[in-house]
């Protein structure tokens, strides 16, 4: 991988360049696993990272914990790369692997502790080959033809041009492909608004014994899928609920429940209940003023939690995000966009790259719900390849939450566990379309699937 060093005058550097075969942008779940599998293609990868750690919204933003890797039935429908890092996390003590979900919402959930994840995912890139960029934002695009001939990064240490055959983007936000002049979308049809953003918080100190009495005792007042016939013997993983409690507190925060996830330490819980709506992920007004109103609610419900929940009187904020989550904001206008039938359906692909059984799993833009809908058939429905190839720009690929889907679709690709999968299908496909010296929209798809069962992914 050729790089062209800094030249200086006085105290102000130049411009840089980086060569490489492959450039995957966004250190996301999706990033990780397609600079990985891109590296291990054997093409010379760069991933380039905006924070000085990777993870995305899996440590940036604390979404925790994954899910979910098996449909409602147990069938497990995600693996390949995904599963190795679970394994790993799991022989380091990080992890204690797919567990039971005590909301009842799906049926495994994944804990994992997010350092060691950070982690493990360098040791897990740099085995790959990959070359690492942090503290690094894609502000432009060169085109030239419909291709991108290179993105450009704006640093601490200046301007640095990395150029590339086939390009990734699994930045969340489609940054690449707008830049580029993909057609992207946002939003629902109509006014456009967007899944709410939630600041994630944990708390310390918790008694998750007494919130599981106090479950056994009144299971009227929490989410009427939680496995209660089970929950007796099982370990607390998280918890829906607290109606009453909630309720009667009538906080400004537009949600009808309290939610929460156990550990990754014995008393510790990630609440997932801030709710800030009608704002902007791609606008950086909107954004800070997500920032303000969603550490403002992480204060207000966290005091109502040691006020009001049994076991949670000892409790304490143990740490908040670095950035507030993000569900939704641009998803490409891709070649196909998955539909809410397909999901819902369990709809069989001949192009699928990946699978998923996450319900569709709406958090009203403008309402207090959550709109659910489980997939049908054998509980799982595909992705198909061409969710993942913009129009107008023939040498990128995207990974993760801005792939092709419509709003309502998008309410499942989302989730980590599918970002995962479709930046493994990303990165393999970058991977052969540089091999064979063809656009990533004209290698043989069959190939492709024989990459990525040959690693461990479940596509049939």
């Amino acid at each position: 991988m050729r790089t062209k060093r800094f030249v200086r005058r006085g105290d102000q550097p130049m411009d840089k360049t980086i060569e490489a075969d492959i450039v995957v942008v966004g250190g996301g779940p999706a990033g990780v696993n397609a600079a990985i599998a891109a590296g291990r293609s054997g093409a010379k990868t760069v991933l380039i990272e905006k924070y000085g750690f990777i993870g995305g919204m899996s440590t940036a933003a604390l979404v925790y914990p994954w899910m979910t890797f098996h449909t409602t039935g147990g069938k497990q429908v995600i693996a390949g790369i995904a599963q190795e890092i679970i394994d790993r996390l799991m022989q380091q003590g990080a992890s204690p692997g797919h567990v039971r979900d005590t909301v009842g919402f799906v049926h495994t959930i994944t804990p994992y502790h997010p350092e060691v994840y950070k982690v493990l995912a360098l040791d897990m890139l740099k085995e790959a080959g990959v070359k690492l960029i942090l503290h690094s934002f894609v502000d432009r695009v060169h085109t030239a033809q419909g291709l991108i001939e290179s993105v450009q990064l704006t640093s601490k240490s200046g301007r640095i041009d990395v150029r590339g055959q086939v390009f990734i983007d699994t930045t969340g936000d489609a940054d690449v492909a707008y830049l580029a002049g993909a057609p992207c979308l946002k939003g629902r049809d109509g006014d456009k608004l967007t899944q709410p953003m939630t600041m994630k918080f944990r708390m310390r100190g918790v008694d998750l014994q007494r919130v599981k009495e106090y479950m056994l005792e009144h299971p009227d007042e929490f989410y009427k899928k939680t496995p209660f016939a089970e929950l007796s013997h099982l370990p607390l993983s998280g918890v829906l609920g607290f109606y009453k409690h909630w309720k009667a507190a009538n906080l400004p925060i537009n949600r009808d429940q309290v939610l929460f996830f156990t550990g990754p330490a014995e008393d510790e819980v990630l609440v997932n209940t801030t709710r800030v709506q009608g704002l902007d992920g791609t606008d950086v007004e909107d954004l800070t003023e997500a920032e303000e109103l969603g550490r403002k609610q992480v204060l207000m419900v966290a005091a109502f939690m040691r006020d009001n929940l049994p076991g949670f009187e000892k409790a304490s904020i143990s740490s908040v995000g670095a950035q507030i989550g993000i569900r939704e904001t641009r998803r490409i206008d891709g070649q196909y966009p998955l539909q809410v039938d397909d999901v819902v359906q369990g709809r069989r692909f001949a192009d699928v790259i990946a699978r998923s059984g996450y319900p569709i799993d709406i958090h009203d833009p403008s309402g207090k719900g959550v709109t659910a809908a489980w997939v049908q058939g054998d509980g799982a429905y595909d992705i198909p390849y061409r969710c993942l190839l913009p129009k107008q720009v023939g040498n990128l690929l995207t990974g993760g939450r801005c792939i092709s889907t419509s709003h309502e679709a998008l309410a499942t690709t989302r989730l980590t566990p599918s970002c995962m999968a479709t930046g493994q299908a990303a990165g393999s496909a970058a991977g052969i379309a540089v091999k064979r010296g063809v656009a990533p929209a004209d290698i043989d798809v069959a190939e492709l699937q024989q990459v990525l069962k040959a690693a461990g992914a479940l596509i049939e």
